[in-house]
């Protein structure tokens, strides 16, 4: 004889798998950021940790009103017509049940903005693998089951991240490396955010026209001082891609040794801008049309 269900732990358990389908995502963008270039200025990591504490009740009260609306149901529905078919469906009809919940709202919602069909399936999949989870998690019928689920899932949580962590530490995951530029690609035009240009040649010459010229504490998107004229380059590989560097010699123009970073489609140098360790960057890439 089966144990009654208890459609309340049942709204429970889909609940705290939502919260931590949440936080293995941002476990896993968390790495994934680890693989791209760097943005020109680095992350508050404080604000953002206090802004994803601050945000979680918000969190936790969607998981719940998507857990009430769509998961409950489907379980209900998926005990009702079980019974009917011995007993023995109602693990396979859950996520059918989901789906079927959510194609209303989200393809309703999609015909009212005119929004394209692909993307709609996309999300309307997406949404149902993510409360079809949910579903199945909360379906078995037995003492203990919202403890074992947080013990497990934190332990999935905490463990992706530690073995991602262990992943870019040993080179298993492409942590993020500069690409290795030589001089035949550095030969060409590299502009920067206000059409700023550095144009290099194969022979060693440079002209530069409105290249900024940033003094120590400046911002990336402050003003600066712009410098033109025409001068020498020279590429240094250094002992590896994170020690190559561009030297420029322009009269008139200070600039130090410009870094390299982007990536192979889009290489980048860069001067760092800010106090010692601000991890800011004045970037210049290289446009496509190579002039």
């Amino acid at each position: 004889m089966h144990q009654k269900r208890s459609y309340g732990r049942v709204l429970l358990v889909s609940t705290l798998v939502g919260n931590l389908e949440v936080a293995l995502t941002v476990v896993v963008v968390l790495l994934y950021v680890r693989t791209q270039p760097p943005p020109d200025e680095p992350p508050d990591y404080a604000s953002i940790t206090g802004a994803l504490f601050s945000a979680w009740p918000l969190v936790a009260v969607i998981a719940f009103l998507l857990s009430l609306v769509f998961v409950l149901p489907a379980v209900a529905l998926s005990d009702i017509v079980g019974r009917r078919l011995g007993g023995r469906a109602a693990w396979f009809l859950a996520p059918l049940m989901v789906a079927a919940l959510l194609a209303p709202p989200v393809f309703g919602i999609a015909a009212y903005n005119d929004a394209q069909t692909r993307p709609t399936l996309v999300f309307w999949a997406s949404a149902t693998a993510s409360l079809s989870l949910g579903a199945l998690i909360a379906l078995p019928r037995c003492e203990g089951l919202l403890r074992r689920v947080a013990l497990w899932g934190t332990g999935v949580v905490a463990g992706t991240g530690l073995l991602g962590a262990l992943g870019l530490s040993a080179g298993l995951l492409p942590a993020y490396e500069p690409p290795a530029i030589g001089p035949e690609t550095m030969a060409g035009t590299w502009i920067d955010h206000t059409s700023g240009t550095l144009v290099f040649t194969s022979d060693g010459r440079v002209t530069a026209s409105g290249v900024g010229v940033h003094r120590p504490g400046d911002h990336p998107g402050d003003p600066s001082r712009r410098c033109s004229g025409s001068g020498t380059w020279s590429y240094e590989p250094g002992r590896g891609v994170w020690s190559q560097e561009v030297r420029v010699q322009v009269p008139g123009c200070s600039w130090s040794a410009w870094g390299v970073g982007g990536t192979d489609r889009q290489p980048r140098i860069h001067q760092k801008v800010g106090d010692p360790g601000s991890g800011m960057l004045y970037r210049l890439r290289k446009t496509s049309d190579g002039l």
